[in-house]
């Protein structure tokens, strides 16, 4: 986590006029949103991880986000760090709730967002270690997108639907026997799963192919 942070910070020290483009994933976001976002999602997990409870987000201030980010990184780096995770604490993943989720999610958000402020910056989009994202993945399909079929925030499948990555391994997303399939190469998918890509355009579809378009479609993460 802390290489991507330091990348991230190195981006939000970009001229005003970059900190001022939309982000492509993000509909409404400048940089400086993002990273006001940021600002506010490393403060409130480290104060979760602090506490072991929850506690409402804190909103970004009206202006000096950017700034706000930079200040608070550190502090955030150095909780998730030392936290120890096995100890409880609240999140919104399954049981048992501990502390380590939020060592692994956090570093897929800095990862995704890290996508999004190279995109904005018009930098290439960066790379990550194959069993970071096929962890990525993994958290997708076994957490988030069970938690919005679970909240009503994404139609039941009305049939199962198997996500391959060639050489590594699947997923299987409904109940039964699977009725299609949605392959695409290791960094293809865990793009496509958060958005920032078009699986539905650049996956091998077998099988049920409007079945496995209105999965995509989800929403698969909040």
């Amino acid at each position: 986590m802390a290489s991507t942070l330091d990348r991230l910070r190195a981006l939000a020290r970009q001229p005003e006029g970059i900190l001022t483009r939309p982000v492509p994933a993000c509909p409404g976001w400048t940089l400086k949103e993002l990273f006001g976002h940021l600002g506010s999602i490393e403060r409130w997990a480290a104060e979760i991880v602090v506490s072991g409870k929850f506690i409402d987000e804190p909103a970004p201030p009206a202006t000096g986000a950017v700034t706000w980010f930079l200040e608070g990184a550190d502090a955030f780096l150095g909780t998730m760090s030392a936290l120890d995770p096995e100890e409880p604490c609240w999140n919104f993943g399954p049981p048992p709730r501990k502390a380590g989720f939020w060592r692994r999610r956090q570093a897929h958000e800095h990862a995704v967002h890290l996508i999004d402020a190279c995109q904005a910056s018009a930098l290439a989009v960066p790379s990550f270690a194959a069993d970071f994202m096929l962890d990525g993945i993994d958290e997708i399909l076994t957490m988030f997108t069970p938690r919005q079929l679970r909240l009503g925030r994404m139609p039941e499948p009305e049939g199962a639907v198997t996500f391959r990555v060639p050489g590594a391994r699947s997923w299987k997303l409904g109940q039964g026997a699977a009725e299609a399939s949605i392959t695409a190469p290791l960094a293809g998918m865990y793009l496509g799963l958060w958005g920032r890509s078009n699986l539905a355009e650049t996956a091998l579809i077998e099988g049920d192919k409007a079945l496995a378009v209105r999965v995509l479609q989800g929403p698969l993460t909040p």
